[in-house]
């Protein structure tokens, strides 16, 4: 299957995008990929759009039986978490060949294509697959037009494989034994995955032509807790991938050293700069117009939740 024919390699798409009550994003998201344009001379012979329902309450499953999405076929399961949902969605997948995103992502017509091209490229160039395509992630907090939100320094991203924005042949993820489901709680899974790929020799490929556009409602002081809680459950799976593959990288990577408790202890003065002493300041933001400031100041506090958080987990385990 490694082997790459000389002439230009033909490939099928399936695009797996595992979703949980995010049904009016869901929409946007899927009459985007409804919309690509190929070229007429185009090695993609074509696609499919592979939802798997993560247990919604939403009302997204009987939505998605009523509308007329050509590509989309949907899978149900129980609320299991996002690891056990691209696996389902990968072993169910008919194409050759992965793409990854988020149900909150929106991405532009040529999508599917730009990403086609960077792995023929490669194909072609080193007669192997053993490589995956990462496109642009942009953030954005503007529902009516997700597209038009330029790029900015903040939407940089030095992972090696998140499933926000990635294309890969399916035979790797297989060979590598897909997502752990150890990872019951939010983050890491897909790093992990990552890890995991890089030691059977896949390389990472850039692709910014591949842009997609990550929604998220503008930041409230409302959305502290649930953030609080994510940091936590970040944490906890943090440790999860240390104990899996026990190295320095891992550990910065989940900021399990030294250096990040000196750092965020020392910018929120021990914890002293928190959601209730900083709440005036991140109003005052948010009131000015300017939420996702508001929201990196938060970020923060945030962090100092999280170096904590993974101590402590580190601490528990037996």
């Amino acid at each position: 299957m490694e082997g790459i024919p000389p002439k230009r390699r033909s490939m099928f798409f399936s695009v797996v995008i595992p979703t949980y009550n995010r049904k009016p994003i869901l929409e946007k998201c899927l009459q985007a990929m409804e919309q690509q344009v190929l070229r007429a001379d185009t090695q993609v012979e074509n696609y499919e759009i592979v939802v798997v329902d993560d247990g919604s309450t939403d009302g997204t499953v009987a939505w998605l039986k009523a509308e007329n999405f050509p590509h989309v076929t949907l899978y149900e399961q129980n609320h299991k978490g996002a690891a056990v949902a691209r696996n389902l969605g990968v072993e169910r997948a008919v194409g050759d060949t992965i793409i990854f995103i988020d149900s909150d992502l929106v991405v532009l017509d040529g999508f599917l294509q730009h990403h086609a091209d960077a792995l023929t490229n490669h194909y072609t160039s080193q007669g192997n697959d053993r490589v995956f395509t990462y496109g642009r992630v942009v953030n954005t907090c503007n529902f009516e037009t997700p597209t038009s939100e330029p790029f900015k320094v903040t939407d940089y991203s030095q992972a090696f494989f998140a499933t926000g924005n990635v294309a890969i042949a399916k035979h790797w993820l297989l060979e590598a034994g897909l997502f752990d489901v150890q990872f019951t709680q939010y983050g890491w899974e897909d790093l992990e995955l990552g890890v995991r790929l890089k030691n059977l020799g896949l390389t990472l490929i850039k692709c910014p032509e591949a842009v997609g556009y990550h929604w998220h409602p503008p930041f409230s002081l409302d959305d502290l807790p649930r953030l609080i809680d994510v940091e936590i459950q970040r944490a906890r799976m943090g440790v999860v991938f240390y104990q899996k593959h026990p190295t320095l990288n891992v550990r910065m990577m989940i900021q399990m050293t030294w250096l990040h408790r000196v750092l965020w202890g020392l910018l929120s003065l021990g914890g002293l700069l928190n959601e209730r002493t900083l709440k005036p300041l991140l109003q005052w933001l948010i009131d000015q117009g300017r939420p996702q400031l508001s929201l990196e100041i938060a970020r923060i506090f945030l962090n100092w939740y999280n170096v904590n958080a993974v101590h402590a987990a580190y601490r528990e385990q037996p």
